[in-house]
């Protein structure tokens, strides 16, 4: 098959610095489109990718029948609008997390998905990172015994950027929508199961945005605490604790920005093992996954099913606030 060729709706920061640069980087894939209504923001786009055709809306580079794959890094609010428009374009999308602000409304994406025989995911890049699949093999391979609790901590402050989409109710800001996606699907990733209750939760809000949000939810015989914040030092760690040993995950979502991609093993007796994954880039392995999926060589590690559990958990902590 082909290189699979993408266009990507909208000249985000994020596609501009990561995900942009992933695609033309990535095997068998071609950077081709861009839609933007200012075609300023379209010059870093095409130091990548010489020959990029820009588009002046989302419609008409969705009308381009040479196009395979769109890559939606729009608001929030707009994810599903957009997911659902590529589709009926007969677009495979890939769009950015949080693919939807409710679990249900990702129902009507499955139901597209199914019906059209497109491939359409969330970006959620860390089940591409070898680090997680390490967790997931010494966790459900018994390594540390029972697990008994997982604590897991992204925050970072954008106190500074009042304009920033994070900071604004109608864009769907919020530390939850942001990050949370991270420090819950991480555990439900690694253990494969889901939440029965949530224990406590304590929202922090700034003009109706929630800027800080603490939740311990139960899962069967361990507990998950989450913290996230827009208002504290940037930080991130995950750390697993077990009846036999502990796993640690010093720079779990963003390795390469954050700090080098490292797994740790502790247990009773023996050595710490240490698994390092110097200059892996997890966004050039989701395009690589995704174009796989199109060409039908592997299912996508991250369906819309694993994205919808993740709503339905930061719905819980939603609920439980209230």
């Amino acid at each position: 098959m082909a290189a699979i060729r993408w266009g990507i709706l909208g000249a985000a920061k994020f596609a501009r610095e990561q995900m942009g640069p992933a695609i033309n980087a990535a095997r068998d894939t071609q950077l081709v489109a861009l839609a933007t209504s200012d075609p300023a923001k379209a010059a870093p786009f095409q130091a990548i990718a010489p020959g990029l055709r820009v588009f002046d809306s989302y419609e008409a580079l969705l009308a381009d029948p040479e196009i395979d794959a769109v890559y939606v890094p729009l608001p929030n609010t707009l994810h599903v609008e957009w997911t659902r428009k590529a589709m009926e374009a007969g677009k495979h999308v890939l769009t950015e997390k949080p693919i939807a602000m409710r679990a249900d409304e990702i129902d009507g994406l499955i139901a597209l998905r199914d019906r059209t025989g497109l491939v359409a995911a969330e970006a959620y890049m860390i089940v591409h990172h070898p680090q997680w699949h390490q967790v997931r093999d010494w966790l459900q391979t018994g390594a540390i015994g029972d697990l008994r609790r997982v604590s897991a901590t992204f925050t970072y402050d954008n106190s500074s950027d009042p304009d920033n989409i994070r900071n604004a109710v109608e864009t769907g800001g919020g530390s939850l929508p942001d990050i949370g996606v991270y420090t819950l699907g991480c555990a439900r990733f690694v253990t494969g199961q889901e939440p029965s209750d949530i224990l406590f939760a304590d929202i922090r809000r700034e003009n109706g945005v929630e800027v800080r949000a603490e939740a311990v939810a139960q899962f069967d015989g361990f507990t998950l605490t989450s913290l996230t914040s827009m208002r504290m030092l940037r930080y991130q760690s995950v750390t697993f604790q077990g009846t036999e040993g502990v796993v640690e995950v010093p720079v779990p979502f963003n390795p390469l920005g954050y700090g080098d991609a490292e797994v740790r093993l502790m247990r009773k007796s023996g050595p710490v093992e240490v698994f390092r994954y110097p200059g892996v880039n997890q966004y050039v392995l989701q395009v690589e996954a995704f174009g796989a999926a199109v060409r039908g060589e592997a299912p996508y590690p991250c369906s819309l099913e694993f994205s919808r559990g993740t709503q339905a958990f930061i719905d819980m902590i939603w609920a439980a606030e209230r």
